[in-house]
Parts: C-alpha cells; structure tokens; sequence
C-alpha cells in the first residue's frame, strides 16, 4: 500500500486536485458527447473510464479519504485564480477541446504520483490515458464536423 515516506501532505493534495480536475473534466465531455452529439458509443467509453477511475482510487483507499480532504487548502491554494483562456470559448469544440486537455494532463499528473507508492495504479491511469487520447481523436472529427455545419 502507501509508504509513508512518499505519502505526505503536499503529495495528497495533488491527488484530491487532479482527481477533481479528472473527474470534471471527464463529466463535461461526457455530457458533451451524449447531450450534444448523441454518440451512444463515445458516452458509454468515456463513462466507463469515469467509473474505472473511481474504482481505481477505492481499491487504494484514496476516494473521500479524509486525509485527502483533509489536505485541502482551497484558500491558500496559489493557482487557483482563472486564467483568462478559461474565459473565452468559441463553439462546443473549443469546450471539448479544453477539457479533453484537462483530462489528460490531469492523468498524467496522477500516473506520475502514483509511481511513488502504487505502480500497479499508475499503469492503469497510463493505460486511460491511451483510451482518452483515443475518445478525443474520435470525438473531435464529429464535434467539429457539427460545428462547422452550424455556422
């Protein structure tokens, strides 16, 4: 399980804010993906890789964990002010496309930490990783597709 040498305060909280980001991230292109674009396919593999997600963090005991939310430091946190790209959105693509970012440098950041005490954990977020990068090139071809034909 979890080394404590590895497992500290610092570390949690870069868990609790990526798993957040994650999981939103995820959401909004979901919901894009099935209110939007009505893609049965896309919807049920980016679900799937929402609920894997969370099963992930159970087994490590990680999800609502109090010690990770206990870690939170919402107002100290230094970078959590909007930048003002989060502000400007042209079209559906442009939301698809910031979150599909989102999503996949937040399991990078998770792959990464998770190195540290969990390698089994961080294989798998590398493996949803590739099954995002795939969902987004599919995705992207419709989106923008639609789009263009809306303008």
């Amino acid at each position: 399980m979890l080394k404590k040498t590895y497992f500290n305060k610092k570390i949690c909280r870069v868990i609790d804010a990526n798993l957040n980001r994650l999981k939103e991230g995820l959401r909004v292109i979901e919901d894009i993906l099935r209110f939007i674009m009505d893609d049965r396919k896309l919807t049920a593999q980016t679900r799937k890789i929402r609920h894997a997600i969370t099963e992930y963090i159970k087994e490590g005991g990680f999800l609502q964990s109090v010690i990770i939310l206990k870690e939170r430091q919402i107002i100290k946190d230094v970078g959590k002010k909007s930048v003002n790209t989060e502000l400007k959105r042209k079209n559906i693509a442009d939301i698809f496309l910031a979150n599909a970012q989102r999503v996949k440098e937040s399991v990078r950041v998770l792959e990464e930490f998770f190195k540290l005490f969990d390698k089994k954990a961080s294989m798998r977020f590398k493996k949803l990783r590739y099954r995002i990068y795939h969902i987004e090139k599919e995705a992207i071809e419709k989106i923008t597709k639609l789009c263009n034909n809306n303008t």
